[in-house]
């Protein structure tokens, strides 16, 4: 078995802080997304990235990680990687909510309760009916705002008429409601492993996740962005092109703006029952990077002549 080195899949530092690696979770997550990208690889490395993600973004996960990977470089062996002698995961113990479509690699260090799903070749009883299978379904955050339809392809435990267990693709068109959520179960009966003689098939769970985008967060049906701005524009006000998910809005900026300041943009959120939720910038000031001589002069005169004193409330602490 193939050590993977999800620092490299996500090509960041083993020392990157949790910003960097969701950063770049982000950014490859949209990359490899199946429904945009035209390397012929991109489903593997995008449940690659995924996978990745998962275990760094853990804080325990990453420990656990971070000891095996350091034991890796000492036991190289033509055999591949397999886990120390008695190996066994407190971090998998604890979570066992990933049952998505993960590699022998993260199963045998996070424990097997991640086999037998989506693509598994888990036994199923004689006689009885079929095992249910779930897997994961990226969706991104503008599919979601509206109805739509998804291509889907999985694998699937087939028994043939001795008996023996095989492996097959199935691929559905799958009707995706609008306004799904990061998690929700979405049921196809009967699509599921095969019965074993008359009994029925189990269904198949596709559970949601979206794909983080580079731009907003989600807070419930809620997005926020960040929104940059220059001295001059938090000081003097401005209007300016903010995107959402349906095209870019003009927002007014108010003078005297702050950083961290939350500004609500009604409607442009996610799709609810309800409606729609909204959309929050939070604004952020943002010095230039490189500044002249006589823009430097302008910020000395600024300087010596405002009234300001930023710290004033320690004086009174």
């Amino acid at each position: 078995m193939e050590f993977k080195d999800y620092y490299k899949i996500l090509a960041v530092a083993p020392d990157a802080d949790s910003k960097a690696i969701k950063t770049a979770y982000r950014k490859l997550a949209r990359k490899y997304h199946p429904d945009v990208s035209e390397d012929h690889e991109a489903e593997g490395k995008f449940k690659e990235v995924n996978e990745a993600y998962q275990v760094l973004k853990d804080t325990d996960k990453r420990a656990e990680y971070d000891e095996l990977r350091q034991y890796a470089g000492r036991k190289q062996s033509a055999g591949g990687f397999q886990p120390p002698p008695g190996w066994q995961s407190s971090a998998g113990r604890q979570d066992s909510s990933h049952d998505g479509d993960f590699s022998d690699f993260f199963s045998s260090i996070f424990g097997s309760a991640h086999r037998g799903k989506a693509g598994g070749f888990s036994q199923q009883d004689f006689n009885g009916k079929g095992q249910d299978i779930e897997t994961d379904l990226p969706i991104f955050l503008e599919d979601t705002l509206a109805n739509s339809t998804k291509t889907i392809s999985y694998g699937l435990p087939h028994r043939d008429q001795q008996g023996r267990i095989n492996k097959i693709s199935k691929t559905l068109n799958v009707k995706i409601p609008a306004g799904v959520t990061d998690g929700e179960r979405i049921r196809l009966k009967g699509q599921g492993e095969q019965g074993a003689g008359n009994a029925a098939n189990g269904d198949l769970y596709l559970r949601i996740r979206l794909v983080p985008h580079p731009l907003f967060d989600v807070e419930a049906h809620n997005l926020v962005i960040t929104v940059p701005l220059a001295p001059w524009e938090a000081a003097l006000g401005a209007k300016i092109d903010v995107p959402t998910l349906s095209g870019k809005i003009k927002l007014s900026i108010p003078a005297n703006s702050q950083t961290g300041q939350r500004m609500r943009i009604k409607g442009k959120g996610l799709v609810r029952k309800e409606g729609r939720g909204d959309l929050y910038a939070v604004l952020k000031v943002v010095m230039p990077t490189i500044i002249n001589d006589d823009i430097r002069q302008y910020w000395q005169t600024l300087a010596s002549e405002a009234d300001f004193d930023p710290r004033e409330e320690w004086s009174n602490s």
